[in-house]
């Protein structure tokens, strides 16, 4: 039996460690995209292979790919992850997210390298705000209207695979996902665990989450399936008000008694543009955004995994009680809490 080979762009970031550790544990030929600069914290596995491929240039990218096609032959599935969730300049969302991505794809049909499948890591915010009023869950069938710099990224990403002849791709859109290593998340935990429950807005935020090893989990079933050419919403099936998953991590912390205080969105809004004007100055990306602000803002992020319950049998092993209990033990344990 043949040993398939997989190539993770991105391996060295939350989502990616853990697409790599999966693929050491199926007894895949594991390759792990990373620049030289990227930590290996998280790829310490002695049977790990490093590639950093030049995405920027095309024609370098073309080169690569044929000298590595020479040595060891095509990836069979490659677990497109590279990418930012936030950045000094927001043109570089469309440099990154979009552009790497249309370059890695013409060069691998360049090249002669198209794998069996393509999997391109994409997120719900690819399709914008959801219904506000009622509620009802953002659909496949939905028009996608991105409103920040970072879904309009996702979007444009996604259009140019799809307008690819002869590319096997499935496209995966999670919804927030959280677990061991996440950082954007922590920060919430940690500071409830300071006393502090900050809530952005005062009309309720119905909000879905997708426990990492599950994402994972999900993306192996779409690899190894029969499945292609489609596109999957990925949550857990469940959702919450902000204030269930504040109630949540508490449990989970073991904090009894937390002060909540509601910010008013043009509050936040102005705290994002200070924060964002502080990171230029810094030169260091800035959690807080006037991008992220709108994603905050949003509050409805229901979405339906139908499809991807009935194509790939998918059936999340964590809620997100164990899922933030698996997460704290992990930060309790490595020190960040």
């Amino acid at each position: 039996m043949n040993t398939k080979r997989i190539l993770i762009t991105g391996a060295s970031g939350f989502i990616g460690s853990f697409l790599v550790e999966k693929a050491l544990e199926k007894g895949y030929e594991t390759w792990a995209g990373i620049r030289k600069s990227s930590s290996r914290e998280y790829l310490q596995d002695s049977r790990i292979r490093f590639i950093d491929l030049n995405f920027s240039n095309k024609e370098k990218l073309v080169e690569q790919i044929n000298e590595f096609l020479k040595d060891h032959g095509k990836f069979d599935y490659i677990a497109h992850n590279a990418g930012v969730t936030k950045c000094l300049n927001t043109a570089d969302f469309d440099r990154i997210n979009f552009q790497y991505t249309a370059n890695f794809v013409d060069a691998l049909k360049e090249a002669n390298a198209v794998p069996e499948k393509f999997v391109l890591m994409s997120s719900l915010s690819a399709y914008g705000v959801g219904d506000e009023i009622n509620y009802t869950p953002i659909k496949l069938s939905d028009t996608p209207n991105p409103n920040t710099a970072y879904g309009h990224s996702k979007l444009k990403a996604e259009r140019y695979l799809q307008s690819t002849d002869n590319f096997p791709y499935i496209i995966f859109r999670p919804t927030g996902v959280y677990g061991p290593r996440e950082k954007d998340y922590f920060l919430m935990v940690k500071t409830v665990k300071s006393g502090l429950d900050v809530g952005a807005g005062f009309k309720p935020q119905h909000l879905t989450f997708i426990y990492v090893k599950d994402l994972v989990d999900a993306i192996y079933s779409g690899l190894e399936s029969e499945v292609k050419n489609k596109n999957y919403f990925v949550a857990d099936g469940d959702v919450y008000t902000d204030k269930e998953y504040t109630q949540l991590v508490k449990e989970c912390i073991g904090k009894k008694h937390v002060l909540r205080l509601k910010v008013p969105l043009w509050l936040l809004k102005i705290i994002s543009i200070i924060a964002e004007s502080i990171s230029k100055w810094t030169k260091k990306p800035s959690t807080l955004n006037r991008d992220k602000y709108k994603i905050m803002k949003q509050r409805n992020w229901e979405c339906d995994i139908t499809p991807l319950v009935e194509d790939l049998s998918f059936s999340p092993r964590y809620n997100l009680k164990r899922g933030l209990e698996e997460s704290v033990k992990w930060y309790k344990e490595n020190g960040w809490l």
